[in-house]
């Protein structure tokens, strides 16, 4: 109980919202604008409701005039599996409340048409979200898929490439079939500006990942993945072979043989203790 209204506590109204709640009453919508609110608000509280038994941080829970958004304060290193359900935990809400929608119709408990209503705005929030656009829960999924053979900032790189690839198709889709349709072309702009925002800040991004791989909470990596390493390369470069959900020892060759194994946390010790930001690994090798 304790969870649940400290998860209420954490529910903020975006001012524009307002806006669109003064609007519906005007044109005898607020009915319909109340239903989508509240379908949307339990599709993030289901969101933050797994990302809380997991012990996660969670920063807020926005709800926007075209959807909503549950943060967490998570920079990538929580197990794969873990962040699965966290995103999953959202899309699965609509089963139960159509399910819950049609016994109350079996019983007359809900008009025909307001089921029917109900109904397709589930499935319209449902369908949307598994579009594979960041920060959509589809696009979410695009990259813990990419993670799990990938390094991490070529991962997120590839899950905005594909998002941008993917808002530009449905964007064309919506041009052809809705080109007045005032909503989508909001729900577009912000999912653009999302984008962009994201693609700038990647490499802090990253940079966050690590000194959260470093500094922050230690969990257990799922597998161990060594990763070969010139005496030539630089710290940083081999950095951004780290992968999600792996621990890393850093197996050095020269000489055309293995020298010597670092471990992940050496390498992280020295780029963000040290400041050793410009140096190649035969360097660290005289530390360790």
């Amino acid at each position: 109980m304790n969870k649940a209204i400290g998860l209420l506590k954490l529910v903020q109204i975006h001012p524009l919202l307002w806006i669109i709640l003064a609007l519906a009453i005007a044109t005898a919508r607020f009915m319909d604008v109340c239903l989508l609110l509240t379908i949307i608000f339990i599709h993030e509280m289901g969101h933050a409701a797994a990302a809380s038994f997991f012990s996660w941080r969670i920063k807020k829970i926005t709800l926007l005039p075209f959807g909503g958004v549950a943060e967490m304060d998570e920079h990538g290193n929580r197990p794969l599996k873990e962040e699965t359900i966290v995103v999953l935990a959202g899309p699965i809400q609509h089963f139960w409340m159509m399910a819950a929608a049609y016994g109350l119709l079996s019983f007359q408990l809900m008009p025909e048409d307001l089921y029917h209503l109900f109904i397709e705005y589930n499935l319209m929030i449902l369908i949307f979200n598994l579009f594979p656009i960041w920060p959509l829960d589809g696009g979410k999924m695009v990259f813990l898929a990419l993670s799990l053979k990938r390094a991490f900032p070529e991962a997120h790189r590839l899950t905005l490439l594909i998002s941008f690839a993917s808002l530009l198709i449905f964007s064309g889709l919506v041009l052809v079939n809705a080109p007045a349709h005032l909503n989508v072309w909001v729900i577009i702009a912000f999912l653009l500006f999302s984008l962009h925002y994201e693609w700038k800040q990647r490499r802090f991004i990253f940079m966050r990942f690590l000194l959260e791989r470093y500094y922050g909470k230690k969990s257990e990596p799922s597998n161990l993945k060594p990763i070969h390493a010139s005496e030539q390369d630089l710290l940083i470069d081999v950095l951004e072979k780290f992968q999600r959900g792996c621990k890393h020892p850093i197996i050095v060759q020269g000489d055309d043989r293995e020298k010597h194994t670092l471990d992940e946390n050496e390498l992280l010790h020295a780029y963000f203790t040290e400041k050793r930001l410009t140096d190649k690994i035969s360097d660290l090798l005289f530390l360790y």
